[in-house]
């Protein structure tokens, strides 16, 4: 809900250019942002609340009819998701928009314990590179820690993208006792061994294209914020070190090289499915599944996913059009960089 705030005020500004009264419906869903931002991680008393410090990762919070509360300590794509609520505002933003600024300013007078969890105040204030203003559900500190989990190569971080469920419930399965049952969580990297939710497992452990691409798009929000100089390391523990920009397009690699052919001339996506691999008349017909293997990427569920599954092509163009330099400029102040480059160009050729 964070991120469909966020999406909301995005649109709401780029309609404020035709009708100022866009900047009300932007300053309430910034509102909106900032109330359900504090929920999930105000300071509660016990463990009500979905951050745990100690571990450095969001977890979903179960509410007991007795009144009392329990974090399900399961990694899993739940305390990622939080990632993908990120908005970045270009400096000048609030400034070009007197009726949104005038509502935080009274936001702030009136919930000041909100508007300071939400905003980092000093993030906020004294604003990130360049200028930029940051809306996240994360900090810096978080995001860290986030990070640490998802790019771990043991945890999320699959050769062929994030899993839904960390590797590590497979040698330490969740189990969870509630009235005399048992509610158990393993890591199954392939197929459902439950019923539940019909058999789906697309959050039990496999990779799941439209969630890689949410993460990847709140990556890249972030990045013009934060910049060159904020780095982590990818994978955890390699001592190699990437800006949120490589980090992003390292997973879209890896997503990826599930179609593309191995250093065997298989596609990983085909698994040992020889027909596909070898045919004359199928190799080259890709197949978009649903979901894919959490461990060697082959294609699971149904294998004509093209809505979600069809992002890996926007992901491949994305990355062959995007450049660091090009998303910390900014688009339209890249193109008309761009733009000036070539005239100098022109001018230069004509008079030689």
């Amino acid at each position: 809900m964070a991120f469909y705030c966020l999406c909301m005020l995005e649109m709401a500004l780029i309609l404020t250019e035709y009708d100022s009264i866009y900047e009300e419906i932007a300053s309430r869903f910034l509102e909106h942002f900032a109330w359900i931002t504090y929920a999930m991680d105000h300071v509660g008393a016990g463990d009500d609340q979905m951050w745990d410090e100690t571990d450095g990762f969001f977890y979903d919070l179960l509410h007991l009819p007795n009144g009392s509360s329990t974090r399900l300590k399961i990694r899993s794509m739940v305390g990622l998701l939080p990632l993908c609520a990120a908005t970045v505002f270009e400096a000048g933003t609030f400034k070009n928009h007197p009726k949104i600024r005038e509502a935080l300013e009274l936001f702030r007078k009136r919930h000041p314990q909100v508007f300071q969890k939400v905003t980092r105040a000093d993030d906020f204030e004294k604003g990130g590179y360049q200028g930029r203003r940051l809306a996240s559900v994360v900090d810096k500190e978080k995001l860290r820690r986030i990070l640490g989990y998802m790019l771990d190569e043991n945890e999320f971080f699959s050769p062929y993208g994030i899993r839904s469920l960390s590797k590590y419930h497979r040698d330490h399965p969740f189990v969870f006792y509630l009235e005399g049952r048992e509610y158990r969580v393993d890591y199954l990297p392939a197929e459902s061994n439950t019923g539940m939710f019909g058999g789906n497992s697309n959050w039990r452990g496999p990779i799941w294209m439209p969630v890689n691409g949410l993460i990847i798009r709140g990556l890249m929000q972030m990045y013009p914020f934060y910049g060159p100089d904020f780095k982590v390391e990818c994978p955890t523990g390699s001592g190699n070190y990437m800006t949120l920009f490589e980090v992003a397009k390292e997973i879209a690699r890896r997503l990826s090289s599930m179609f593309l052919r191995d250093a065997n001339a298989k596609r990983p996506v085909y698994g040992g499915t020889k027909k596909f691999q070898e045919d004359p008349y199928w190799k080259d017909y890709i197949l978009y599944y649903e979901y894919f293997h959490g461990d060697n990427g082959a294609g699971l569920g149904a294998s004509h996913q093209t809505g979600w599954t069809g992002a890996i092509a926007r992901l491949l163009d994305v990355f062959a059009r995007m450049t660091p330099e090009m998303t910390l400029l900014g688009a339209q102040k890249y193109m008309a960089e761009i733009t000036r480059e070539q005239v100098a160009g022109d001018t230069i050729r004509t008079v030689a």
